[in-house]
């Protein structure tokens, strides 16, 4: 597949996968979809947004999920593997990481940081 087709809306690679994503966001308790800021959103207690994707935002050709972290995880995630994550845009500052989905990153693994990215909000003090 060339890197067009990944970063069209509209091609099957990018309805699959984002269904993907879609599926595990919403297997959480007391999450729920909307655009915010132009993106799918996912949030808890229709409140507390926890990931976001990203497809060719701003045209950085960069097909991506910005999740819900803390400070020293993010650090840790961007510093152990850059090609796969990074710091994003606007949310970075709060703790937020950036997952690159056009870097093979394995399914696990970004199970696994939606998992924590649900659980930083769903956790948090201010409920």
């Amino acid at each position: 597949m060339i890197q067009e087709d990944k970063v069209d809306v509209n091609s099957q690679y990018h309805i699959q996968l984002l269904n993907q994503i879609r599926q595990l966001c919403l297997s959480f308790p007391e999450t729920n979809e909307r655009v915010s800021h132009g993106a799918p959103t996912f949030f808890y207690k229709d409140k507390k947004s926890f990931v976001q994707y990203h497809s060719n935002r701003h045209g950085d050709g960069k097909i991506a999920l910005w999740c819900a972290s803390t400070s020293d995880i993010q650090s840790l995630l961007v510093e152990s593997n850059p090609e796969i994550y990074y710091l994003p845009p606007y949310v970075a500052y709060l703790g937020w990481v950036g997952l690159r989905l056009d870097r093979d990153a394995q399914w696990d693994e970004i199970k696994s940081v939606i998992g924590d990215a649900y659980l930083t909000k769903a956790s948090s003090k201010r409920k």
